[in-house]
């Protein structure tokens, strides 16, 4: 008999498909997205925060603390970029968008039903 390996699982199952490596369930029933969700939910502000750090001087406003999951993270990502029309991503569960666009995006995020801080100078 071979040696189980212990960060090794059963990873695909005819029983109930493809299985999550971190709490080895079938993904229909993971508890990690879950957990991962209530971990980003913070004190419940969605922050926005100017930054030009590693960009050569260029600013980027970031959107965070949003307690979102990663598709929906998406879809509103996109919706904040064609409101202000410019171009963005989503990095690590924050929304960055080119350019200084914190005021712009105060009062459609409190629309959605968000409390907001403009945090940093």
């Amino acid at each position: 008999m071979g040696r189980k390996s212990s960060s090794g699982g059963l990873v695909y199952s005819t029983d109930g498909g493809r299985h999550c490596p971190g709490c080895r369930r079938p993904q229909a029933d993971c508890v990690c997205r879950d957990a991962a969700r209530a971990a980003r939910a913070g004190d419940g502000f969605v922050r926005l925060r100017r930054q030009t750090r590693g960009r050569k001087g260029a600013g980027v406003t970031l959107v965070e603390g949003l307690p979102l999951a990663e598709p929906e993270l998406l879809r509103l990502a996109q919706q904040l970029k064609a409101r202000c029309g410019v171009g963005g991503t989503v990095a690590a569960g924050t929304v960055e968008l080119q350019g200084d666009q914190r005021e712009r995006l105060r009062p459609l995020l409190e629309a959605l039903g968000y409390r907001v801080k403009i945090a940093g100078g």
